[in-house]
């Protein structure tokens, strides 16, 4: 199985234009968050709208899997903490979203979404407990912020660790979790593009200007990571 990973596209329209022709050439597309983006001058509503577009035609030709980052929320769910509702309420046949796993395989692909108080923060740790149980040959995560203990959630100034993921990846053990929000990781002083916790490999494409996104393709029978970091690439085994 092939898989496109992208993250932080932060409605760059051209980025999603690209996205829908490279998706004829890979068997799965993942989105790591930030589909969506607060400071822009569209109003997010409409954002979702046109995104919501953008789903459905990557889900005519292959499975896709879109998980929330800080730039989807929308508003208060029923418990009042922030949740991507949008994104929650496509209903489009071959988009998995928050809280969703789904079998290609001999791979389960798991959709966190972007957590934003103790309640969602709860659901997440429930949701990967009960994706764990009769887990198949390989385990991949989706989860928008990198794990604390690696060099993802740095930005060359400073850095941003998610110790509760670090604690769910060395509880669970997947085999890849794939991340965004430090757009500047793979390029910053200190920072990566890939990291192992454990047995588990994480990675985080960033994000870069240019026509084409940075982006990773995961090649899981080849057992390769791919990334494209527009100014360089770099294919690394994860075997």
């Amino acid at each position: 199985m092939r898989m496109l990973v992208v993250s932080d596209l932060h409605y760059k329209l051209r980025h999603y234009d690209w996205l829908v022709e490279a998706a004829a050439q890979v068997d799965a597309v993942a989105l790591v968050g930030d589909l969506a983006d607060v400071v822009n001058a569209v109003p997010h509503e409409v954002q979702t709208v046109v995104l919501t577009n953008y789903l459905a035609m990557l889900a005519e030709q292959v499975p896709v899997f879109a998980a929330s980052g800080n730039h989807d929320l929308d508003g208060p769910g029923a418990h009042g903490e922030q949740v991507a509702t949008w994104l929650r309420r496509t209903g489009l046949e071959g988009v998995h979203v928050d809280g969703s796993s789904l079998d290609l395989g001999d791979v389960r692909v798991t959709v966190c979404p972007w957590w934003d108080g103790p309640v969602t923060r709860e659901e997440v740790g429930a949701q990967l407990a009960a994706a764990a149980v009769d887990r198949p040959a390989r385990w991949i995560w989706l989860y928008h912020a990198p794990p604390a203990g690696t060099p993802l959630c740095h930005d060359g100034r400073r850095t941003f660790p998610d110790q509760e993921l670090a604690d769910w990846i060395a509880e669970h053990q997947p085999d890849v979790v794939l991340c965004g929000h430090i757009h500047q990781a793979p390029w910053a002083d200190g920072g990566s593009w890939h990291a192992r916790l454990g047995t588990t490999w994480v990675f985080n494409a960033g994000k870069q200007i240019g026509p084409v996104p940075a982006h990773i393709t995961l090649d899981l029978d080849a057992g390769t990571a791919a990334w494209f970091g527009v100014y360089e690439s770099e294919t690394l085994s994860i075997v």
